[in-house]
């Protein structure tokens, strides 16, 4: 199964898919608003600003797996995000990333590994994967990666649409 195929919703619950965005990088983050990780949303805004128009998003998923660090509901966190630290870039529904409730899109995530050739469970909040315009994931970064950083920067880059 591709990634695009997997059903998705968003943060207000509506029906969507990464298929809506075919065509565009995708930075998949797992968010959390009550992390030490959290200011990482500004990195990723700006990522949203400078890329939105060369075909790239942010895909937020709110995840309350480690240490109840988003425990609001959709509307908290649609608040929260939008106050605190000015999110344009789409959230979905809040997920568990690991464990017997896993979403299906991170069962499809996290089969991919990253730079140090490790695949498996998410580690904590701000993991990021990468997904190309034609649906593939194509990298992973860890958790205290920052969204600016080198190596971040440049897998967008290299998958922005020609």
């Amino acid at each position: 199964m591709s990634v695009d195929d997997i059903p998705l919703r968003t943060l207000s619950g509506e029906e969507t898919s990464l298929a809506d965005h075919r065509g565009k990088a995708v930075l998949v983050v797992n968010v959390a608003s009550r992390c030490g990780l959290t200011p990482q949303y500004e990195g990723l805004e700006r990522l949203q600003k400078t890329y939105a128009d060369r075909g790239f998003t942010v895909l937020g998923v709110p995840c309350n797996q480690f240490l109840g660090q988003e425990p609001g509901s959709a509307e908290e966190i649609a608040a929260f995000c939008s106050a605190t630290y000015g999110v344009t870039f789409p959230l979905l529904e809040k997920s568990d990333v690991n464990g017997g409730q896993r979403h299906p899109l991170y069962a499809e995530l996290t089969r991919f590994p990253d730079a140090d050739g490790e695949a498996g469970d998410v580690q904590w909040n701000f993991e990021k994967f990468l997904v190309s315009p034609r649906g593939e994931v194509v990298a992973r970064f860890r958790p205290r990666t920052e969204p600016e950083a080198a190596e971040v920067v440049a897998a967008i880059e290299a998958h922005l649409a020609q």
